[in-house]
């Protein structure tokens, strides 16, 4: 076991405790921040892998600094809006420089929203605006680009609408699109965690599928024929996502209906489609693809 602290802020989400998780998996000392309002059967689940918990309230900078103290790579989780993904993680960047600690991996965990514009999509621009701030501070940063999470295809993502049997696309029903599943995230990002060298960027993509790529799966998966459905042009959708954020705002929800909208109009945008892929980057992990996804929510092995 290494001497170094991976230090994990986050943890008590699905994607933050799988990350924990699969740090312990490969032997690593691990530290979760935690906030001192976390249940306690939360915390218990963590110390039952062998986690170190560690409460610190995200306005307490000198409590925050020590509990990222001694640590090789701080992996930010978090999830939220503004006050979350700017404010709460630059109080984090600011106690991992506080602390000495070299390396910080920014909650990105997306498509490429690098490569796109300002006001397409409300929660990557809040991302992008952490990036700014992290790419000024003096520490080594990495963030992770994994498409979208291909485990919203078992039915929270309206890509493949399984009770009329259709493909749903916007615009161009060829377009790749880039899904990683939330624990094959999990897995990279510990391996990038306890990699000394990691560049800015690393991409990944479990799968790579356009709209007409998931009919056909979704046909052999289902045994039955799927077809497209083409919902309209993404010029449409954009007027249809304006009209949603003035009749239901609901801008103090993470993930109102607009925004859902707006993640669909990237993807079948093609401006934050992931380049390069650095899959093979740690050896060890599995990939699993969209049929596999789709099989396992069906009850299938």
């Amino acid at each position: 076991m290494s001497d170094s602290v991976t230090v994990v802020a986050g943890a008590t989400g699905r994607l933050g405790a799988l990350v924990a998780r699969a740090l312990r998996d490969r032997d690593a000392r691990v530290r979760a921040i935690v906030r001192p309002s976390t249940p306690a059967g939360t915390v218990a689940e963590l110390r039952r892998i062998g986690v170190n918990v560690v409460a610190a309230d995200f306005a307490d900078r000198d409590a925050l600094t020590r509990a990222c103290e001694g640590g090789s790579c701080v992996i930010s989780a978090l999830a939220g809006l503004r006050e979350t993904i700017v404010n709460a993680q630059s109080a984090l960047l600011d106690a991992a420089v506080g602390a000495k600690v070299p390396r910080f991996i920014p909650s990105d965990f997306a498509i490429d929203f690098y490569k796109m514009p300002d006001g397409y999509n409300r929660n990557l621009d809040h991302r992008r605006e952490f990036s700014r701030i992290l790419d000024r501070a003096p520490i080594a940063a990495t963030s992770i680009l994994s498409g979208m999470f291909m485990d919203l295809l078992a039915g929270q993502a309206p890509f493949i609408l399984f009770r009329f049997h259709r493909a749903l696309y916007w615009e161009k029903p060829d377009q790749p699109m880039d899904f990683t599943t939330i624990e094959d995230t999990a897995r990279f990002t510990a391996a990038a965690a306890l990699d000394a060298h990691t560049p800015r960027y690393l991409r990944i993509a479990g799968d790579v599928a356009s709209a007409r790529d998931l009919m056909t799966i979704a046909s052999r998966v289902s045994g039955e024929p799927f077809k497209l459905f083409r919902a309209g042009s993404l010029k449409r959708l954009e007027r249809i996502i304006r009209f949603s954020m003035l009749v239901a705002p609901a801008k103090d929800d993470v993930y109102p209906p607009w925004q859902g909208m707006q993640y669909m109009h990237n993807m079948f945008d093609g401006r934050p489609k992931l380049d390069s892929l650095d899959n093979d980057r740690y050896g060890r992990i599995e990939w699993t693809s969209i049929r596999e996804v789709l099989l396992a929510s069906r009850g299938v092995d």
